[in-house]
């Protein structure tokens, strides 16, 4: 995503300062909160747009992709719409997970995926999708189309991970992953995302 050098003053912010999509429209824009190399869980701070420790994780499972969310996307009514079950959003950016055959050691960069399909997480009642992606350009998984053409360990690691990062000893998890959907309907509910964006943020 290149811009003219006097287009921004300042930094943007990761969420509202930046497109969801890229040039390509198979393509969309990530920016990278967490690796696979972190056991610490860093969030973006929705004021500021700086990178903070949200907490150091409890357990030693660390995240199998790099993870972070899909700017100018938001949870809301659509998104919620979409799981069914009367549900609603999480209200925060849609979370991305983006495989990469190249190990990326560090966060707070933006980078572009293709999409290839999702997991329907709810978490505490709210829908909580993660959509799965490939780096763009990656060597090794350029052929990759759809949620299908990935090696099930690897739907499998996510899933685990996903079910595992916030447990807490004598707490029950209120997180629930069904089967993974594909790529046209990751395609939904990134389009409903930015429409339920629209509706909180504006254009």
């Amino acid at each position: 995503m290149a811009f003219p050098d006097a287009f921004f003053r300042w930094r943007p912010h990761p969420w509202h300062g930046l497109e969801a999509c890229a040039d390509d429209p198979d393509v969309i824009n990530a920016y990278i909160e967490i690796t696979p190399f972190d056991s610490v869980k860093y969030e973006i701070d929705k004021k500021t747009g700086y990178l903070h420790v949200d907490r150091p994780q409890r357990t030693s499972s660390q995240p199998p992709s790099l993870y972070g969310f899909i700017p100018k996307t938001y949870c809301g009514s659509r998104v919620g719409a979409l799981m069914g079950d009367d549900l609603k959003g999480d209200t925060d950016a849609l979370d991305i997970c983006i495989i990469s055959e190249r190990p990326i050691s560090r966060g707070d960069i933006v980078l572009h995926a293709r999409v290839l399909g999702g997991l329907p997480m709810i978490d505490d009642g709210e829908a909580d999708d993660k959509i799965i992606a490939v780096l763009k350009g990656d060597h090794v998984w350029h052929n990759t189309k759809d949620i299908t053409d990935l090696p099930e360990i690897m739907i499998e690691r996510l899933h685990h991970y996903f079910m595992t990062y916030k447990m807490q000893p004598g707490k029950e998890s209120k997180v629930s992953i069904g089967p993974a959907y594909n790529k046209e309907h990751a395609e939904k509910v990134i389009k409903a995302s930015m429409l339920d964006y629209d509706d909180m943020f504006g254009q």
